[in-house]
């Protein structure tokens, strides 16, 4: 039989804190009537306050969920309620689903066949559809990029091409200028907010969305003692990609036909190697190392990237250990970032969703499970993007104990490749293997060669203290600038505690 996940996490798998907490008042077995499981499947039915029970009812291979209840969250109180049950052991085992719930999962598998006979026909087919794979703005990104693919660029397309790239160019040569002026009067002058707003607007209004949320995130730079240092760092960091843009871009005509090379001489970087050799950011074997360069400074310019052409590259197979996730939410918008890490291949990958504040996101990777699946990863420098193009396991994602850890100095050797290829990389994922909360406040992650500090948002990591007591750990953490957001943890027994 399938391997029950832990209460850890189930609940991780909750949209919101009250969400978890009306989970548990609706897991009691009392509560719960004709459930069952089999190796791919858990339904039952919950006693609410209306006349019929509502019928949850999760597929575990995906995993996806169901529920005749109102609530517009993803997943509802009830289907946790019952993930919660079965992970206490008090979900019998069945044969077969109960009929309403196998319905429900016909018409599942149902989709999932067409969506992959679209997927192999040739160019030009709907690729729409209502399978449930993508969510948020992979969705729409993938939308629009198959209408491309079936249509294939006009004259007018070209033209509003030529024109995005006009006005990109002069808003990051405004960038420039604007960068020159702040350093050339000092940093004394930039604590004022409403300057980086105003350079925001006009970022937008250049068609250069990426960079303008950059700039708009400034100020939260000036909010600790390092500031100008920090703020210095972010500046550098946006001159460098408006210069980047400006020497790898070929020059266009009005028309939008290349007249001029790109200038090969920025950025010239190895490949990223992350653990035990295995590359992390290998140069664009097409294009050469300039081309994937320009393929990273673009993306984090703003241009798209259509889902048809990620999938169309080369898919990476694997067996992907699902580290952890985080949420952040900016401008009403919700993102959530998996992280995973390959066990033959030693790469990471990071997946993302999107959603409006309030709506469902994407939480079909379970944090600690491990599972079979082609990964097809964004083009650029340091590929770390990737979305999940098929799956290989029809078992549910299960927990095949702790990921393969390196040290302190082997995490920072493969963080410190991994810029050298994208500069502008922001997060990166580590798993650090035998070390514990130690140092001031226990703030920091020891092990036999060293130790990295947690980022300060963390605060005092109680549950991780409590989980390690005083023993090592394997923990998974997420590396930023300012320091370690641990994600997941593995006992001494390859218990998975989410932190």
């Amino acid at each position: 039989m399938t391997e029950r996940w832990n209460r850890d996490q189930v609940l991780a798998l909750a949209p919101d804190a009250s969400s978890q907490k009306a989970a548990q008042g609706v897991s009691s077995p009392g509560k719960w009537s004709g459930a069952g499981v089999t190796a791919d499947a858990l339904w039952g039915e919950c006693r609410g306050s209306g006349s019929k029970p509502y019928l949850a009812c999760v597929d575990l291979s995906e995993p996806a969920y169901r529920c005749s209840c109102p609530s517009r969250k993803f997943p509802c109180k009830h289907a946790l309620g019952l993930l919660l049950l079965w992970s206490a052991g008090g979900v019998p085992d069945a044969a077969e689903p109960a009929d309403w719930a196998a319905e429900w999962l016909d018409r599942r598998r149902d989709r999932a066949a067409r969506t992959a006979v679209r997927a192999s026909a040739p160019a030009g087919g709907d690729d729409a559809g209502d399978g449930e794979a993508v969510t948020g703005g992979e969705a729409g990104a993938g939308r629009a990029g198959g209408a491309a693919v079936a249509a294939g660029p006009g004259p007018a397309d070209a033209r509003r091409a030529a024109q995005r790239e006009r006005r990109v160019a002069a808003g990051l040569a405004e960038l420039e200028r604007w960068l020159a002026d702040r350093v050339r009067q000092g940093l004394a002058t930039s604590r004022r907010h409403d300057q980086w707003d105003d350079l925001a607007k006009r970022l937008v209004d250049a068609q250069a969305p990426a960079v303008a949320g950059a700039v708009s995130r400034l100020g939260a730079v000036l909010t600790g003692d390092d500031w100008p240092a920090r703020l210095l760092g972010e500046y550098a960091l946006l001159h460098l990609l408006a210069v980047a843009h400006r020497r790898l871009t070929p020059a266009a005509d009005p028309a939008g036909t290349a007249v001029g090379p790109a200038d090969a001489t920025v950025g010239s970087v190895d490949p990223a190697v992350g653990p035990a050799g295995t590359a992390v950011g290998p140069a664009d074997a097409g294009g050469g190392l300039d081309a994937a360069l320009l393929r990273t400074v673009r993306e984090r310019v703003g241009f798209p990237v259509a889902k048809e052409e990620v999938l169309a590259g080369e898919p990476v197979r694997d067996r992907w250990d699902v580290l952890g996730r985080r949420d952040t939410e900016h401008d009403r918008i919700t993102a959530r970032r998996v992280w995973l890490r390959g066990r033959s291949t030693g790469r990471a990958a990071l997946v993302l969703s999107f959603a409006p504040v309030g709506q469902a996101l994407d939480a079909s990777l379970v944090t600690g499970t491990t599972l079979d699946a082609d990964l097809a990863f964004y083009p650029g420098s340091c590929p770390l993007r990737a979305l999940v193009a098929a799956r290989h396991d029809h078992a549910p994602g299960v927990s095949a104990g702790p990921p393969p850890g390196s040290t302190v100095d082997g995490a920072l050797d493969e963080v410190a490749r991994a810029l050298a290829a994208d500069p502008w990389t922001d997060s990166w994922p580590v798993v650090l293997d035998a070390v514990v909360p130690a140092g001031s406040g226990l703030r920091a992650l020891t092990g036999p060669d060293g130790a990295l500090a947690l980022h300060p948002a963390c605060g005092t990591p109680w549950r991780l203290i409590a989980a390690s007591g005083g023993h090592p750990l394997t923990v998974a953490a997420e590396w930023t600038p300012e320091g370690l957001r641990p994600l997941t943890a593995w006992d001494e027994e390859g218990r998975v505690i989410v932190l």
